[in-house]
């Protein structure tokens, strides 16, 4: 359907400011939706308490509703009262005398469903940013009923046969070219949940999306428990030497909060090598980090994710089975840019053997390193960052922190990220001040357009708590759409440590990078012009939803970006030109390994969704890590110095969120971003440029298909020479 019921919900919202709830009904809502010449009533029997924030739109700007009072327990009643108006207004659609037409079932289908989809998105984003024991709870309660939900809508006789009468006669009801893609999207939509099966192959197929529903949101709380209770505890500060001033207080500050007075924290990023690695000169430091976190999901406690991960795969393969795919990568890529698993594994192969050459010559360089120190040891996985950094800095003669004082994340924002935004599309900010938020340090801006019009509501989130889910992602409270009248409402969410008071937040290049990513997901949200809600912004394939996002990682470093925004936070003096040379010089440093990493992750999606039923039901489920072993080691990618970027146990893209047998979207979206900055640095950044960008792209949605969009767009499709070139790689 339009919205993504089924997305882990795996994060939480503070308790500040909430009150009990009264218990008084509200009168029935009756809402009158209209598009073009039809005109569709939904009467509303289902109450919430006036209270509930949920309970009525909000007169904040753009409809925000107001963080501060919502409250866990808010959550329930709504999304209980979301799921029954839905189904409401679904009865209400099929229980009409009239002959189906597209004004009379697909409009309002598409329009259904609007409590549920705002409970949802609040719901997502508050779990994601500031978790605790109440939303978890609701979490693991409302999981199953989603699912049941949606099983509701799409497993439903009767709607389907109407969306099927239209479908069958779709080439002769005059429609559109976007209002045909809905119906033959909708129409895709029912098939692929199971709308076709028998009575009791429906039955199966609700049991098996309950079950999985529960799985997916235990997994991902799994993975939030695990990161925070294997944070490494150190005695003494002389055990992270080689870290700055700055991040030994931040250590001594987190072990205080947690109940350490007097110890050092280091806390775990979601990923296998931890940041910290490249600066602690104790070995021994390293390898303690190091295994915390390769152990995360695996230690045998109540948060081990080991069966979980074993039966999420099988779940999943037994309901495409009844769809009529053979495995469950057959099943999510069909409806892909990618469109099969060959072309998946092809790409994928094409890079194996230039990476793991590189990867070679690297390994040989750092040991070279090591030996040369007289250090008596091999290279080990936690030794790789620590002297690559060293062999950067012979190399390039730059140290990556001599950077930080460049980076300040105010300045980034507005002077790097905001500045190129302008340039580009001609768009504006304004941040402000009467939007209530979740979190003191979460900031609102207002965006307008290049002819002063408001355009969509931006909000940032970039500090890491042990509340929010490792990473970073973007999420929406409304998206744009012209039947719905609708205008966006994006966040960003980072997780960048937050300095101790009074210290400046000086950013890593790599995160630098990570806030103008998750701007490109924003701005795909923002320019969205479209009339379905279902096309809008980021609603597109996962193969490509990634391209906009690292596409605008390119301006990081543009020559007119960079130039605006590297300034020194205390002299204003701007980056060197001599740095930044060194920048772009180093810019292919370690890709074989990066490349390598990247890859191995993405091949382990690939290898447990590509496996019959049969095959996963082989695998010895108490040994986890000896499967994900054997299953490296058949690509060619067990190497032990480069553990893919995420296992199995942790690993909450696939197994969590909405990337299974999706993980390889990043490289393929990259393919086509590498393309794309080829063709500006030949057309150069300006107006003109980020106008045609934005026309045939980014304000499309899912209006078309995607290669047909960036074909559009740069007259050609894309190549994956440039991305070879631009890692190191050929």
């Amino acid at each position: 359907m339009k919205r993504h019921l089924l997305l882990t919900l795996s994060l939480v919202l503070s308790l500040t400011g909430c009150a009990g709830t009264a218990k008084a009904p509200v009168e029935p809502v009756i809402q009158e939706h209209q598009a073009e010449k039809a005109v569709f009533m939904f009467t509303h029997k289902t109450m919430l308490e006036p209270d509930n924030p949920f309970a009525q739109k909000s007169e904040l700007p753009y409809g925000v509703v107001d963080f501060t009072k919502i409250c866990p327990e808010h959550y329930m009643p709504a999304f209980e009262a979301g799921m029954a108006q839905q189904l409401e207004e679904i009865e209400q659609i099929i229980n009409q005398e009239a002959e189906p037409t597209f004004e009379n079932t697909l409009i309002p289908l598409e329009l259904s469903g609007e409590l549920l989809d705002r409970t949802a998105m609040y719901f997502s984003n508050d779990a994601g940013a500031n978790t605790n024991d109440a939303i978890r709870d609701v979490q693991k309660a409302i999981a199953p009923k989603l699912a049941a939900h949606n099983d509701a809508v799409f497993l439903s006789d009767k709607l389907f046969q109407r969306v099927d009468a239209l479908y069958q006669k779709r080439n002769d009801l005059g429609l559109d070219a976007e209002s045909m893609r809905l119906l033959e999207e909708y129409h895709k939509d029912f098939v692929r949940a199971g709308a076709k099966l028998t009575a009791e192959e429906k039955a199966q197929i609700m049991r098996i999306n309950a079950e999985l529903a529960t799985l997916t949101t235990t997994f991902g709380q799994n993975i939030l428990s695990e990161t925070n209770d294997s944070a490494v505890i150190f005695e003494d500060a002389s055990a992270l030497d080689g870290l700055s001033e700055s991040e030994i207080k931040n250590a001594s500050e987190a072990a205080r909060d947690r109940g350490f007075e007097g110890k050092y924290l280091i806390a775990l990023k979601n990923t296998t090598i931890q940041p910290v690695l490249k600066s602690l000169n104790n070995r021994e430091s390293r390898k303690r980090i190091h295994e915390a976190s390769v152990s995360r999901g695996l230690r045998g406690n109540a948060s081990d994710n080991s069966k979980n991960a074993f039966r999420i795969a099988e779940l999943r393969t037994q309901r495409a089975n009844m769809l009529g795919y053979a495995t469950y990568a057959d099943y999510s890529l069909d409806v892909t840019v990618a469109r099969n698993k060959d072309a998946v594994n092809e790409m994928q192969r094409s890079f194996v053997e230039p990476a793991k050459q590189s990867l070679a010559r690297e390994s040989a360089e750092l040991q070279a390193l090591i030996d040369a120190e007289k250090g008596g040891f091999e290279l080990a996985a936690y030794d790789w960052f620590y002297y690559a950094e060293k062999l950067r800095k012979q190399k390039y003669d730059f140290d990556d922190n001599a950077l930080r004082p460049y980076f300040e994340l105010g300045n980034v924002v507005q002077n790097g990220v905001f500045y190129a935004a302008n340039q580009l599309y001609g768009v504006t900010f304004k941040e402000r001040k009467d939007v209530p938020v979740y979190n003191p340090d979460v900031k609102v801006f207002e965006v307008f357009d290049a002819d002063g019009s408001p355009l969509a509501l931006f909000i940032a989130d970039y500090y890491a708590r042990p509340s929010k889910r490792g990473g970073a992602w973007k999420a929406n409270l409304d998206s744009q759409s012209k039947l719905k009248g609708s205008r966006p409402v994006v966040l960003n969410q980072i997780n960048i440590a937050k300095p101790a008071a009074g210290e400046p937040t000086l950013l890593t290049f790599d995160e630098v990078t990570t806030v103008f990513h998750e701007f490109g997901h924003a701005l795909h949200e923002m320019f969205s012009n479209v009339t379905y809600p279902r096309f809008a912004g980021t609603r597109v394939p996962r193969d490509f939803v990634e391209f906009p996002s690292q596409f605008n990682e390119i301006w990081a470093l543009w020559p007119e970006v960079l130039d605006h925004y590297a300034v020194h936070y205390q002299t204003g003096e701007k980056l060197p030109q001599a740095l930044i040379d060194k920048v772009n010089a180093a810019s292919k440093f370690n890709q074989g390994y990066m490349t390598t990493e990247h890859l191995a992750a993405a091949v382990l999606d690939q290898k447990y969704h590509q496996m019959t039923l049969e095959q996963l039901q082989a695998l010895p489920h108490d040994d986890l890590a000896g499967v994900e072993k054997m299953l490296l080691s058949e690509a060619g990618l067990d190497i032990p110095t480069t553990p893919p970027r995420y296992r199995t146990a942790y690993y909450n893209h696939v197994f969590a969120g909405g990337y299974a047998a999706g993980y390889y979207a990043y490289m393929w979206s990259e393919v086509i971003d590498a393309d794309a900055e080829d063709w500006f640095k030949t057309h150069g950044l300006s107006r003109e440029n980020g106008d045609r960008l934005r026309k045939t792209i980014l304000s499309k949605g899912y209006t078309d298909d995607c290669m047909k969009l960036y074909k559009d767009f740069a007259g050609r499709a894309p190549s994956v020479e440039p991305l070879l070139i631009r890692r190191g790689l050929k």
